[in-house]
């Protein structure tokens, strides 16, 4: 079950901080548009979430100039353009566009006029994940746009990603980079995503291919082995072991629970529930990341153990799959309960 206790620790009127020494959460690490934009779908997918999607959809709301433009990160009262990124304003436009999609009527105008000054922005994204961030916010959300404009706009960003892995994949090497780096999983699931919505045989396809090579390479050992970020993985090169981070397992988990849900193969609900596992212990340490004490997660595996601090990433990642995690468990009763 999702236990909030960490999250609530670490936020405050200005958002979620960045990190924690330990489980103290850390004044001076900041907030970032990224973490605060994770909350802010954590907030959503919880039943009593309101208060907290208004304070991290504020935090975004702060952190966006008055031409559109996102700052990422926020110390004190100032706020700092030396840590943008397009994946951060990506996992923003993620956050507001399933925001657009609440039940909740402020929180559905803030997220829309954030939108209203920054979605243009995204036909200018290189970043294959900022790419792939927005086109799934589009197929999840409910942005009011004419739907043609909403077709022509997931098509125009699902064949920027299509593009990439035509570039790049070979027979062996079915990927969009020549290398993996981290949240590896939202490239394919952006894609499938945009196959529901549009029926485009290449997104079902490339999404397909491009998440079963990734799968072949993480469950290698017959459990989530990620790829570490010291030196991750490049082609023709050994795949770095450690650290190995939550938001990674996350990632897997959201691109293997889309397979399922878009192709209906029970081999992808395994390995979501595989990926899932992977923060209890399932892993190559076989060690919990989840603190029951705190209700924190642990910021990562390393080759001595675990990385005992539990910041914001780390523990809104847990959070994320176990509240999907519940929620499919909730559809599977209401289903059984029927037949």
């Amino acid at each position: 079950m999702a236990d909030f206790k960490h999250l609530i620790a670490l936020t405050d009127n200005n958002g979620i901080l960045q990190f924690s020494q330990r489980d103290w959460p850390d004044p001076n690490s900041g907030y970032t548009l990224d973490d605060n934009a994770r909350a802010l779908l954590v907030s959503i997918f919880s039943a009593d979430g309101q208060e907290w999607a208004q304070c991290y959809a504020s935090s975004l709301y702060r952190s966006q100039r008055p031409d559109g433009s996102w700052s990422n990160f926020q110390l004190g009262s100032r706020f700092s353009s030396g840590f943008d990124s397009e994946d951060s304003v990506g996992r923003a436009l993620l956050a507001c566009c399933i925001g657009t999609a609440g039940s909740w009527p402020e929180l559905r105008k803030l997220c829309l006029d954030m939108l209203n000054r920054n979605l243009l922005r995204a036909f200018d994204f290189t970043s294959p994940r900022a790419i792939a961030y927005t086109l799934l916010g589009l197929c999840k959300g409910e942005v009011p746009i004419a739907p043609e404009r909403l077709l022509s706009i997931i098509s125009s960003l699902s064949n920027r990603l299509i593009g990439l892995y035509k570039a790049k994949h070979h027979h062996d090497w079915l990927w969009f980079e020549d290398y993996f780096t981290y949240c590896n999983g939202i490239l394919p699931q952006a894609l499938l995503a945009a196959y529901t919505v549009n029926g485009d045989k290449k997104a079902l396809k490339t999404g397909h291919d491009s998440l079963n090579f990734l799968n072949s390479i993480l469950f290698r050992d017959g459990f989530l082995n990620i790829i570490g970020n010291q030196g991750w993985y490049r082609k023709g090169e050994p795949i770095a072991l450690f650290d190995q981070q939550p938001v990674d397992a996350a990632s897997t988990y959201f691109a293997c629970m889309e397979a399922y849900q878009t192709m209906g193969s029970q081999e992808y609900r395994e390995l979501a529930r595989a990926a899932h596992a992977w923060f209890r212990g399932q892993n190559i340490h076989k060690l919990s990341l989840y603190n029951p004490k705190t209700g924190g997660c642990f910021d990562a595996i390393t080759a001595e153990g675990l990385n005992l601090n539990q910041g914001a990433e780390s523990t809104l990642s847990l959070l994320l799959c176990d509240l999907h995690a519940e929620g499919s468990m909730e559809l599977q009763a209401e289903s059984g309960s029927g037949s």
